[in-house]
């Protein structure tokens, strides 16, 4: 029923090879509904096995994983769905919430924030807020990414949601969204809390969010700062993560110790175009937990490399017939954006196999979806692209007369 939707499409999307690569066979040229929604296409993290059973590493700690951050491919993972405390890692979801806050407008980073009692009465990593200190939301942030601060996330927390409880609430609602199915918050800065947890797993998912935003990265580097209270008293802070001055590349992360959660930490790195996220979780120091973030991030950069598979926009030779339309057949399109993940050593078959109608009657809109093209590795669907139209096919206007021929006809 397919073989000509399949012979259209097979012409271009030759086997084997990025479709960047095959300009005589694709129209490489920007139409404007190309470039006018630009949606990055993302692998689920979830759904999509570690590209190694077996890590390669034999890391000293609870749990490890090892992600690339722009499709969200994991290269390695152990322990990875073991639900177990992370400290001050919960923070990721507090910092999440609160840059998307400010991108949805709902929060300024010059508004200011006045510390309530409970803010300032905060116990565990902090940068001594007062009772009714008035600092932006900006500065608290910092606070929160540089120096963990649990007074500045409360104070955020209740700014955003009313109380550190309702924050709470709304934490467990994003996880849920991003499909975190092994965590539960109970407050917003990971102090020990009777049925807080999360994984290895939707520790990375929630940091991929996080570090997907450019505003978190004017903060996360800030190795050391002076933070002013306004009344003469300075309190400086200290970034937490010392992976800044230890890994090439880094530039983000989180980092978070108790008795109980063990020394964790979820880092970022990033060399040429490729960005890799790192969590260690229940290390037995900080020191360690560095040492083995430092050490799988290495790995990952020595030996892997992203492969452009396709690109929003790319034009698929030929034309899907179009029945009873103005136009005989409409002109297609990739609508989405796709980068592999692959060993540097790699010789993996990367097919791309059409799935379209055999023609479609009109009206067709311009960016309609009309099928995908699923992308296999070794013979396993890992992603799917949809195709699209790339112009309107407004219905065959009859006229009257052949309005009332057929009329006659059907009397």
């Amino acid at each position: 029923m397919r073989k000509i939707a399949t012979a259209l499409l097979l012409s271009a999307l030759l086997l084997c090879v990025p479709l960047t690569a095959r300009g005589q066979e694709i129209d490489l040229s920007p139409t404007p509904a190309a470039t006018a929604a630009p949606k990055p296409l993302r692998l689920p993290p979830v759904s999509q096995g570690p590209l190694l059973e077996t890590p390669p590493l034999h890391p000293d700690c609870a749990a490890v994983l090892l992600m690339e951050a722009d499709s969200g491919q994991i290269i390695f993972q152990m322990n990875a769905d073991i639900p177990r405390p992370v400290a001050s890692v919960t923070k990721v979801m507090t910092i999440l919430l609160t840059l998307e806050q400010i991108d949805a407008g709902r929060l300024s980073p010059q508004d200011v924030v006045t510390v309530s009692e409970s803010a300032a009465g905060m116990g565990g990593s902090q940068v001594l807020l007062d009772v009714n200190e008035r600092q932006t939301v900006d500065t608290l942030l910092r606070c929160m990414i540089v120096g963990s601060a649990n007074d500045a996330a409360v104070a955020l927390a209740e700014a955003m949601y009313g109380s550190e409880a309702l924050c709470a609430e709304a934490m467990n609602r994003r996880a849920e969204a991003l499909g975190m199915t092994g965590t539960h918050f109970e407050n917003c800065t990971g102090l020990p809390a009777r049925g807080q947890q999360t994984t290895a797993r939707d520790v990375a998912i929630m940091s991929r969010q996080m570090f997907a935003h450019p505003r978190y990265f004017d903060h996360s580097a800030v190795w050391m700062e002076d933070i002013d209270h306004g009344d003469g008293r300075v309190t400086q802070l200290v970034n937490t993560n010392k992976l800044l001055r230890l890994c090439d590349g880094c530039d983000g992360g989180k980092t978070g110790s108790t008795d109980e959660a063990g020394y964790c930490v979820s880092a970022t790195a990033k060399r040429g175009d490729m960005r890799l996220i790192a969590v260690v979780l229940g290390a037995s120091s900080g020191r360690q937990r560095f040492a083995i973030a430092r050490e799988i991030l290495e790995y990952g950069f020595a030996n892997y490399r992203k492969y452009p598979v396709a690109v929003r926009g790319t034009r698929v030779r030929g034309r899907l017939p179009v029945t009873g339309g103005t136009e005989a057949g409409v002109a297609l399109m990739l609508d989405g954006d796709l980068t592999l993940l692959m060993n540097k050593g790699d010789q993996r078959q990367i097919q791309l196999v059409p799935d379209l109608p055999e023609s479609m009657p009109a009206p067709v809109e311009a960016g309609q979806v009309v099928g995908h093209v699923a992308v296999a590795v070794d013979g396993r669907t890992v992603a799917q692209i949809p195709v699209v139209a790339c112009e309107a096919v407004p219905v065959k206007s009859l006229g009257i007369g052949r309005i009332l021929q057929r009329w006659i006809a059907e009397m």
